[in-house]
C-alpha cells in the first residue's frame, strides 16, 4: 500500500464509492465487498492501531442496520417492497408470551446489502489516515486539480487531530511532572472543570498559538498569490495507472449494469427464502 500513490488511492476510493452506491444488487455488492477486503488487507493494519476508527463504523452500522433496518424498518423504505415474507409468520414465543414482529426475509436480505456496501465503502476510505503520509495530503489534493488553499486547508484540518493529541500527551506528561493527578477527580461538574483547568489550557492555547504561527509563515511566503511547488513530490508508476483504470472500469461497468441493463434493483435470491421454510 506505501508504495501505491496517494492520489491514486483517493481515485480507487471514490471510484469504489460512486460503484457502490448506485445498486442494491446483492452480487455486485458481494463483488465489491471482496475487493475491499484485498484492498484492506494491502495496508496490514491491526485492530490495536485502528480500533476507534472501527468503533465510530461499528456505531454507525448498529444504528443504520440492527435498529433501523431489523428492528423499525425504517432504513428499508424505498427499496424494499412493502409486505414480504415474515420471518416468524406464526408469531415469536419469548418468555412465555408470544410475540408478532413484523420482520421479513426481505429486510434481513436488505440488512446483509446494507452491510456489504456500508462496509466496502468503509473499508477503502477508513484505511487512508492510518496508512498515508499526513504530509502527502496537501500535495495530493493539489495535483487531484483543488487550489493550493483549499489543499492546504484539508490537510491542516486531517494533520490537527494528530497535533492536538501530541501537544496533549506532551502536557499531561508536564504536568504529573508537577504532582498534578487527573485519575481521582472529585466533586461538582465546576470543581471537576476546575481541576482540569491546568491541562486544558495549555493545550487550547499552544493549539492557538500555533495557527497563528502558520498563518504568519503562510503570509509571509505569499501563499495563494500564485501557483505553489509541494515539497513532498508525487510520480505515478504503472501500477498506479492499473489501480485507477480497474477503479473506472469498475464504477463504469456498476452504472451501466444498473441503469442499462437495469441490474441495479434490490431483490432477494431464491436460496435465502428456501432458509426459512
Amino acid at each position: 500500500m506505501d508504495h501505491i500513490d496517494p492520489r491514486a488511492r483517493w481515485i480507487f476510493s471514490f471510484a469504489v464509492l460512486v460503484a457502490a452506491t448506485s445498486t442494491w444488487n446483492s452480487a455486485i455488492l458481494a463483488i465489491l465487498f471482496l475487493i475491499a477486503i484485498i484492498w484492506y488487507s494491502l495496508g496490514r493494519t491491526t485492530w490495536k492501531e485502528t480500533h476507534r476508527g472501527w468503533t465510530l463504523v461499528l456505531i454507525m452500522l448498529f444504528t443504520m442496520i440492527v435498529v433501523n433496518t431489523i428492528i423499525t424498518g425504517g432504513g428499508a423504505g424505498g427499496v424494499v417492497p412493502e409486505g414480504g415474507k415474515l420471518v416468524w409468520s406464526e408469531g415469536l414465543r419469548l418468555f412465555g408470551k408470544l410475540l408478532k414482529p413484523g420482520l421479513t426475509v426481505e429486510r434481513i436480505w436488505f440488512a446483509i446489502c446494507q452491510l456489504m456496501r456500508i462496509g466496502s465503502i468503509s473499508m477503502f476510505f477508513i484505511l487512508i489516515p492510518y496508512t498515508m503520509d499526513s504530509r502527502s495530503y496537501g500535495a495530493t489534493f493539489s495535483k487531484l486539480g483543488l487550489p493550493d488553499k483549499l489543499a492546504y486547508t484539508i490537510e491542516l484540518a486531517i494533520r490537527f487531530i494528530p497535533s492536538l493529541a501530541r501537544s496533549f500527551s506532551i502536557t499531561l506528561d508536564a504536568q504529573r511532572a508537577r504532582a498534578f493527578e487527573l485519575d481521582d477527580v472529585k466533586g461538582g461538574i465546576i470543581q471537576k472543570i476546575g481541576r482540569i483547568a491546568p491541562l486544558i489550557i495549555p493545550v487550547t492555547m499552544n493549539a492557538i498559538l500555533s495557527s497563528e504561527d502558520i498563518a504568519n509563515a503562510m503570509d509571509l511566503r505569499g501563499f495563494g498569490q500564485r501557483k505553489r511547488t509541494w515539497l513532498f513530490e508525487l510520480k505515478y508508476h504503472w501500477w498506479d495507472y492499473a489501480v485507477i483504470g480497474f477503479g473506472l472500469l469498475l464504477t463504469a461497468t456498476c452504472l451501466i449494469l444498473a441503469h442499462v441493463y437495469k441490474l441495479g434493483a434490490f431483490t432477494v435470491p431464491a436460496f435465502f427464502y428456501q432458509l426459512f421454510q
